[in-house]
């Protein structure tokens, strides 16, 4: 299974995603002089209902969600579906509900990225 990988810059809040991670020693990518850290999934002390991506089979798709406000200052940023063969994104919008259509492809993962608590994600099965 392919890996999502994004790091972040703790001094100016910098992210990339990226396509292909190096495997070296002492290696990787900077921002502002440092290196950018690895955001982990499901690493940050919040309420997992709230953040955690969940998603509703309906023939050939998913309809991803996430429980959660969508205010000026806490939203979910976007929702990726990530698989072998795939890797789908939907940049969301506040005030409107966090929500997206991908392909159901049974053993991706989803993920869903708060502005204030991180990456969750959620296995497709």
């Amino acid at each position: 299974m392919k890996k999502y990988v994004i790091r972040k810059c703790d001094k100016c809040g910098a992210m990339v995603e990226v396509i292909k991670d190096c495997t070296c020693d002492n290696c990787g990518i900077l921002c502002c002089g440092t290196q950018m850290r690895e955001v982990r999934a499901n690493s940050v002390d919040a309420a997992v209902e709230k953040h955690k991506p969940t998603y509703e089979v309906v023939g050939q798709y998913i309809v991803a969600s996430v429980n959660h406000v969508m205010e000026d200052d806490h939203y979910i940023d976007y929702l990726v579906l990530v698989g072998d063969n795939v890797n789908a994104k939907k940049y969301l919008q506040v005030g409107k509900e966090p929500k997206a259509i991908f392909p159901y492809i049974p053993g991706s993962t989803l993920y869903a990225y708060c502005n204030k608590h991180g990456l969750w994600e959620t296995e497709v099965k």
